[in-house]
């Protein structure tokens, strides 16, 4: 395993998914909320986040396509957004009507979330509101914002806490930063 850089510590995260819980019970108060997850990544924010909201919760999962693990012989590392969003699971539960907060582990060019809010507001909820643990704001190619973030970070590559390079390193308590970070085409 390659020696990674600490960005974000475990302690670090779990004080501001309290504080991010805190606003969204505040913002919630006395009303029943579903949560949704992009997955893989946002899981374990996800689990942890929803324990720190103490209303009538639900939970479900909704997956999408945008990066590729690195495949062939090679195992370049070329890792990239492709620019196109696709659907791979889409929720399991009515939204209709419901108050929906869509969980992601990472907010970066904007196209997964604006493809996600497009496609989650079809489903008519009462309200959508964005969390994400961190916030990229200087690869962003569409005008997107979340209604929670957990932290800004800078342009590098980062894995742990749910966030992985070729499905590892998701594991991981804290944000790292991978030191050899892959390459776009």
């Amino acid at each position: 395993m390659e020696k990674l850089k600490l960005l974000i510590s475990g302690e670090q995260i779990a004080a501001r998914v309290e504080e991010m819980g805190n606003q969204i019970t505040a913002d919630c108060a006395a009303q029943s909320v579903v949560f949704v997850a992009v997955l893989k990544g946002a899981a374990i924010f996800l689990s942890d986040l929803v324990r720190q909201v103490p209303l009538d919760a639900t939970f479900d999962f909704i997956g999408v396509a945008s990066y590729g693990n690195p495949r062939g012989p090679k195992q370049e590392k070329i890792w990239d957004s492709t620019g196109e969003v696709r659907l791979t699971k889409d929720v399991e539960q009515s939204l209709r009507d419901q108050n929906v907060i869509l969980v992601e582990d990472i907010l970066d060019t904007g196209l997964t979330l604006s493809f996600l809010k497009r496609l989650l507001l079809g489903h008519q909820p009462r309200s959508l509101r964005v969390a994400v643990l961190l916030d990229k704001t200087s690869r962003r190619k569409l005008p997107v914002q979340a209604d929670y973030v957990g932290f800004s970070i800078p342009d590098a590559f980062v894995v742990g806490y749910g966030l992985d390079y070729a499905e590892k390193y998701r594991n991981l308590s804290g944000i790292y930063v991978l030191p050899t970070a892959p390459v776009g085409p």
